[in-house]
């Protein structure tokens, strides 16, 4: 999610990992200089549209522990005490949680959930990166494409379309001061790209030393909304890695976006025409909205070339094109537009905040009284420099390597519309371009149903979901796991119409 736009989803601790794998203390509060008060305002529009409530505005972690020295991950198997019973056995296929010592930090904790797949061991291993900035990926974990999803009495559900059923899959609380990864110091927040990929990058090196079985198994990167920023710059840090032979060789096939920010000068510029399309204005709104469109990209490009303030000034310059839309759209959910928000409500997933911060969760995950932050409003004020800038320039070289990427989106979104998507990845210039512009679009099947529109070359695919918003995997979860399936096993392609796998 980004703008206001990709802004709301966009935005939407095992602490110094010690032996009993459990903590207990007073909170942490940070203080950080603040940033833009729009920024503020957006990102707390962002949580309220999801209808959450976080107690803090950043996980600060507790302060009062003990100097000591411990494992930098530490890690445990858990059971949640309310999942039913007459689902599969957590021995079975084992969930774990854990907590890893970022090096290049103070006092930072990253929190992580692992789930072996229910399917083969040998399944690839998948990360998930959820956007805001600042958005905990436990909102997709129990929303979206997790094993298991929520009820409304805190009860958990096996998810017969949990992406666990093809891959073994990671959930990421990051960046520093999200979910339940916590620092106790302020030069901890992360504010570009570059400490976001190192931090990810310094977790998967760990995370395969503590799991050396999976190290063979193919690796892909996945997630939505300003995961859009997130994933290319991880994707190229993996990369780098692996050709620098830093530490273990990480056996990288490819990543995914979903209704991801990217480029934004050409996804913003998209805005209105999405909006004309879809009817959410007029012909003359278009023509008067579309006037601000100039002075966006510009914005943007100051950013790219002065940074610093040039980028505050392009945040807001290039929201008000977003803003626009909205002043005439009224109420409607920028995240699905077939659907209304009920004044600042757009979603409810305030039950993941509940359930996770029940005393027996938290014992069951390790966590003692460290608080979840569902989304934080000082991480998405630390990325606001980041958020124009164009993640899409370390892409060509990785196609050029032979990385697969994949760019999803669902077609009722606005804030992070697929149309926007469709033109970066139309105008990206890399060896296959051309061949790219002038492949088929096809059908993409599922059941022998057409559930979107496929474009693909060589490593690169584009699938437009259709009867989807911002989540994919929460409103098409059986199609959103066929195209990971598919697209893994490397049969996601234009050449045919597009069903090879049907999940099970």
């Amino acid at each position: 999610m980004a703008s206001t736009f990709c802004q709301n989803l966009l935005f939407l601790s095992f602490f110094l990992l010690f032996a009993s794998f459990s903590v207990k203390g007073n909170k942490h509060k940070l203080h950080l200089s603040p940033t833009s008060s729009q920024a503020k305002l957006n990102a707390e529009k962002l949580i309220r549209a999801l209808n959450l409530f976080p107690e803090d505005d950043v996980n600060g972690g507790l302060n009062d522990f003990p100097p000591v020295e411990t494992p930098k991950l530490v890690e445990k198997q858990f059971r949640f005490p309310v999942l039913d019973a007459a689902g599969p056995s957590v021995q079975e296929f084992g969930h774990h949680a854990g907590y890893f010592k970022l090096p290049h930090t103070k006092s930072a904790r990253m929190f992580y959930f692992f789930f072996e797949s229910r399917n083969s061991k040998n399944d690839p291993v998948v990360i998930w990166l959820t956007g805001g900035p600042g958005c905990s990926s436990e909102l997709a974990l129990f929303y979206e494409n997790g094993p298991f999803h929520l009820s409304k009495n805190l009860s958990l559900v096996w998810n017969d379309y949990g992406w666990d059923k093809a891959s073994n899959i990671l959930f990421v609380d990051q960046p520093t001061g999200t979910g339940f990864s916590y620092t106790s110091d302020e030069d901890d927040i992360r504010h570009d790209e570059t400490g976001v990929s190192n931090d990810l990058y310094d977790f998967l090196q760990e995370f395969f030393k503590a799991h050396p079985q999976y190290v063979k198994n193919d690796f892909y990167i996945t997630g939505e909304s300003y995961a859009g920023h997130y994933i290319p710059a991880f994707a190229v840090r993996v990369h780098q890695g692996n050709k620098a032979k830093e530490g273990i060789h990480v056996n990288f096939k490819g990543f995914a976006i979903g209704n991801g920010l990217t480029n934004p000068e050409i996804q913003y510029q998209a805005y209105p025409d999405y909006a004309l399309n879809t009817s959410l204005i007029s012909q003359a709104d278009y023509v008067s909205i579309k006037k601000q469109v100039p002075s966006c990209v510009q914005a943007i490009r100051n950013c790219g070339t002065a940074g610093g303030d040039a980028c505050m000034d392009s945040y807001q310059i290039c929201n008000n094109v977003f803003n626009s839309i909205l002043g005439v759209a009224g109420d409607i959910n920028y995240y699905d537009i077939r659907k209304q928000c009920e004044g600042n409500l757009c979603y409810d997933f305030s039950d993941v905040e509940t359930f996770l911060n029940q005393k027996s969760v938290r014992d069951a995950l390790g966590v003692g009284e460290i608080e979840f932050v569902s989304c934080s409003s000082v991480v998405y004020e630390a990325m606001i420099l980041d958020w124009m800038k164009n993640l899409e320039v370390g892409i060509p070289a990785l196609l050029e390597d032979g990385i697969k990427v994949l760019i999803y989106a669902g077609e009722y979104d606005l804030i992070c519309n697929w149309l926007g998507n469709s033109k970066w990845v139309h105008a990206m210039k890399w060896s296959g371009q051309k061949e790219f512009g002038a492949a088929p679009t096809v059908p993409f099947l599922v059941d022998g149903s057409e559930a979107g529109k496929l474009k693909s070359h060589g490593p690169l695919a584009f699938l437009k979901v259709h009867d989807a918003g911002h989540m994919v995997p929460m409103d098409q979860p059986k199609a959103s796991l066929q195209m990971l399936q598919s697209w893994m096993q490397g049969k996601l392609s234009s050449s045919g119409t597009a069903e090879r796998v049907s999940p099970k």
